[in-house]
């Protein structure tokens, strides 16, 4: 199937991306790509979101830049626009309840995964949090596999097929 062939070439795009760092801009720009939507405006919109937005541990950035290319693709261009916006709240929801269900699936979770926040991702994955923020707490993430198959490039390539899958039914 042609739609099979382009999700794995966006997968493998937001791998080859998630090595310069910068979870959300590897999803969307891989999106971006594969799609043919956005610009380099909604790429560097995306540049503070990565590690729970602000290196912070809230929302999970991976999911952030997959939530952004739905926004391109289906979000309303005006305001008054509430039947667009619902819509593409509601499609946003699809996407987020299905990156939980995949992400437990992927990485075997024994209990349901209560959100998308960064650092409860991280509590389940590497059995602690990490303080982005801090350089040390970097190299800690790094040195527990954070930049590694079994850590959060998973999670991005979970994020980047759920939505690639998603918004090839919206195109």
């Amino acid at each position: 199937m042609a739609n099979a062939a382009l999700v794995e070439e966006i997968r493998q795009k937001t791998r080859r991306n998630i090595q310069f760092s910068g979870c959300s801009q590897s999803v969307l720009l891989a999106l971006q790509e594969g799609l043919g939507i956005g610009d380099k405006a909604s790429f560097k919109a995306a540049s503070t979101l990565s590690a729970g937005v602000a290196r912070r541990g809230e929302t999970c950035g991976a999911l952030l830049g997959a939530l952004m290319a739905l926004g391109l693709v289906s979000g309303r261009e005006k305001i008054e626009d509430t039947e667009q916006y619902n819509r593409a709240m509601n499609i946003a929801i699809e996407i987020s309840d299905e990156f939980q269900r995949r992400l437990q699936t992927e990485f075997g979770f024994k209990e349901p995964l209560e959100s998308t926040l960064c650092r409860e991702l991280q509590m389940k994955i590497y059995g602690r949090a990490f303080n982005f923020r801090d350089p040390a707490e970097r190299e800690a993430f790094k040195a527990a596999g954070g930049h590694s198959d079994k850590g959060c490039f998973k999670v991005c390539d979970v994020a980047a097929m759920v939505a690639a899958e998603k918004l090839l039914e919206l195109l």
